[in-house]
């Protein structure tokens, strides 16, 4: 008798190196016993160039009628885009309200990583200088932020809540002191609303002070929130702490869907030469776990990912020698 799977998943490749670390990936839920139906589905800057858009209709509804999304990596040009164009992560965080980018960073058995790190950085995820409202008139280019109060308490309450589940500490990063207006509405929303949170401890810091912090003195942190920028940009910066963006990973959170993704992009430099870490894929694999509620199976194969950091083999840019398929096969034994 054929036994049905617990979970529908949507696999989407993407572009580059997503075509190696997502089957990576997907051997080491299937060696970990993760209960699952896969559903594969196709978006990126290689589609787009082929069939004229970044998401097709089939991918929509693969998304919809999934438990939850794993996303490879992603192109997005610099310069001027093509007509048409629109990055396929982004334009999937704003069609289905994807509000809370949550990037994890906590120190790794790596070499040159930071001791004693386990912050959270939750990034506003649909809003800011991100909307993409950009023109040109000769030569002066604006660029418009959007911060709504609706957003802010949204992104707000969602950072507090995460922060009462873990240390009860909560930072507003902001740059309120130039732009009173825009990052002032969105700073002031979330103190109002973590003010109501009995036994929240709440500060802020100014984003600049919030980068110099973070190389000095990381450990001060739990959970920080800001704007959609800043988040980008710190949370790269914290991946570099403990290991850099091969191990890091992030969830696209809203309140029906989710999808799951590395923070690297496609690194068309490396693509097809299968030398690409699957960590950080394989640890956004670890999130969308937690989401969907199987933790156990989530603990096995972070223990697992850090058992071979520590033992071996790395990968390259964790100063070893080994390839994709030879790092994926280390956590495989190490699940065993």
């Amino acid at each position: 008798m054929q036994v049905m799977a617990t979970y529908r998943i949507c696999l989407i490749e993407g572009d580059g190196i997503g075509h190696e670390v997502i089957p990576a990936t997907r051997r080491v839920l299937d060696a970990a016993g993760f209960s699952a139906e896969y559903v594969h589905a196709e978006a990126g800057y290689e589609y787009f160039l082929d069939h004229g858009t970044s998401v097709p209709q089939a991918t929509y509804d693969a998304v919809e009628n999934t438990h939850a999304t794993l996303f490879g990596a992603a192109t997005s040009p610099s310069g001027e885009k093509p007509a048409g164009f629109s990055g396929a992560i982004r334009h999937l965080r704003q069609k289905y309200g994807l509000y809370a980018n949550v990037r994890p960073t906590k120190t790794r058995p790596v070499p040159g990583a930071y001791e004693n790190v386990d912050l959270v950085i939750v990034r506003e995820n649909t809003q800011g200088l991100y909307v993409e409202q950009e023109r040109r008139y000769g030569d002066t280019a604006i660029a418009d932020t959007v911060i709504t109060k609706g957003a802010s308490e949204r992104i707000g309450k969602f950072a507090a809540d995460l922060a009462m589940k873990r240390g009860k500490r909560l930072t507003v990063v902001h740059k309120a002191n130039v732009l009173p207006v825009t990052q002032g509405l969105f700073l002031n929303t979330i103190l109002d609303h973590a003010a109501t949170v009995d036994g929240l401890n709440t500060g802020t810091m100014i984003v600049d002070n919030a980068a110099m912090q973070l190389v000095r003195n990381p450990q001060q942190f739990d959970v920080m929130v800001m704007t959609n920028m800043f988040g980008d940009i710190l949370s790269d910066l914290a991946a570099g702490l403990v290991g850099g963006l091969g191990i890091a990973a992030s969830g696209n959170v809203g309140d029906k869907f989710g999808i799951f993704e590395s923070v690297h992009g496609s690194a068309p430099d490396i693509a097809g030469q299968g030398i690409s870490n699957p960590t950080a894929t394989i640890l956004a694999a670890v999130l969308m776990l937690d989401h969907i509620g199987d933790h156990e199976t989530a603990r096995r194969i972070d223990a697992a990912v850090n058992k071979v950091m520590v033992e071996g083999p790395r990968t390259r840019d964790l100063g070893g020698t080994a390839g994709t398929e030879e790092f994926t096969n280390a956590v495989i034994a190490a699940l065993a």
